[in-house]
């Protein structure tokens, strides 16, 4: 059975949005029409329908969505996805995704988070205006969009347009206070629809682990109406996993200590949830850090990680002292040491390494006699699989230290992650 389902309505933005949801380690297959829907439904992780209504009246762009929703049957996510800067039907088709939940269960309390903030595209939302680049809409080019001109910036003004569902505004103060303060204005809030602000990924995080937490405490059946990143985090936090069971675990292992580096860790553990053992440089001690690794994999962590311990709170702000050639080399046996072992242990489906001295020891340590080449996440930063030796086809992912921005190293993990996936599903859907 799908565990989410994404109505779009154009195929580019259907599509981009399923890439989300297979960076999470779930099967998502695009679709379009309702006996394509009906036979998918029940074969894959996240099914995405693409409706192609952008360009239709309200009341066929109504009916299409309605079509979809009702065919795809019951899935514990709904998202109506809608275009990044709100052209289109959204009012309406999130009507027709929300009287079909209605319809299907009565006695649900059903409740919708608009969040159509995608900051990683320049599109966030600031008091209630969706902005494009810091532009308020009504001042950008689709103000004029020939088919579809975008009359309002307020985000609950161009819902109100096609739906008569109360709308409520959650301002960007209260969620930059977090998951809490988050969960405490929605319980208060009357409204059917609410509109909240984000500029960054990690506010997107924060409302979904709200979302996530009143999903479980007062029972609320969310709808997800966004551009693509937020629902892809409220599937995440409401733990919705392949079908087929859980996701792969990731092991990443990384030598770097630099101030990019660790901007870089601190979002995967923003975005993906991941743990990461300390490896203390002064005296590295592989056998504790197993043991944390072990306790993290047994609390349900799915990327799990060894990094060296940053400087103690003494250091001077932003110096990074320079080890000795027989530090460094103690540091580098350590990490290449518990490689070899946490791969043997745990049995990760795939192996992240950053820095080119680290990938090259753990490479050796792991009995590999070299490295094949698939593709490039991102410049310097390369995917592929282990050759030869006990580990031969084991996933692989190197990143230099100083290569990428702050969600490089979440880049990485997460394209290893959806690699595995397609990895352990085997033979593709057309062939079952």
């Amino acid at each position: 059975m799908a565990q989410a389902l994404v109505i779009g309505d154009d195929l580019t933005g259907s599509n981009a949005t399923g890439a989300l949801y297979a960076r999470l380690g779930l099967r998502a297959v695009t679709v379009g029409d309702l006996a394509q829907v009906a036979r998918y439904a029940d074969r894959v992780d996240v099914l995405v329908v693409n409706t192609a209504s952008r360009h239709w009246n309200p009341a066929r762009a109504y009916a299409a969505v309605r079509a979809a929703a009702e065919t795809a049957g019951e899935v514990p996510l709904v998202v109506k996805r809608v275009d990044t800067t709100l052209r289109g039907n959204p009012g309406s088709e999130l009507d027709a995704v929300a009287d079909v939940l209605a319809a299907r269960e009565p006695a649900a309390r059903i409740r919708t988070l608009a969040v159509p903030a995608f900051p990683d595209a320049g599109r966030s939302t600031v008091g209630g205006l969706h902005l494009v680049d810091g532009v308020p809409l009504t001042r950008t080019a689709v103000a004029n969009d020939p088919f579809d001109p975008v009359r309002h910036s307020r985000v609950a003004a161009v819902l109100g347009a096609q739906s008569g569902r109360s709308t409520g505004e959650l301002a960007l103060d209260v969620v930059e206070r977090g998951p809490g303060a988050v969960a405490a204005a929605l319980r208060e809030s009357p409204a059917d629809i609410v509109v909240c602000d984000a500029t960054e990924n990690a506010h997107l995080g924060t409302v979904a682990a709200a979302a996530a937490r009143l999903a479980a405490e007062d029972r609320i059946r969310w709808i997800a109406l966004d551009s693509g990143p937020f629902g892809a985090a409220l599937a995440a936090e409401l733990g919705l996993r392949p079908e087929d069971g859980a996701p792969a675990t990731v092991l990443a292992v990384v030598g770097s200590v630099t101030d990019r580096t660790r901007t870089q860790l601190v979002r995967t553990e923003t975005a993906l949830g991941a743990r990461w053992a300390d490896l203390d440089p002064a005296a590295p001690d592989p056998d504790r850090v197993l043991a944390a690794l072990r306790a993290a994999a047994g609390e349900g962590a799915t990327v799990l990680g060894v990094r060296v311990a940053p400087e103690p709170p003494g250091a001077a702000a932003g110096a990074t002292s320079v080890p000795d050639p027989a530090t460094a080399a103690r540091i580098l046996r350590a990490l290449a040491e518990i490689a070899r072992r946490a791969v043997a242990e745990l049995c990760p489906g795939g192996l992240y390494a950053s820095g080119g001295d680290v990938a090259a020891a753990v490479t050796s340590a792991l009995g590999a006699d070299g490295f094949a080449i698939e593709t490039e996440v991102l410049p310097l930063a390369i995917a592929g699989h282990l050759v030869g030796g006990p580990h031969d086809g084991l996933l692989f992912a190197t990143k230099g230290g100083l290569i990428g921005g702050p969600d490089a190293a979440r880049d990485c993990l997460e394209h290893l992650r959806a690699a595995c996936t397609r990895q352990t599903l085997g033979p593709t859907l057309s062939a079952t």
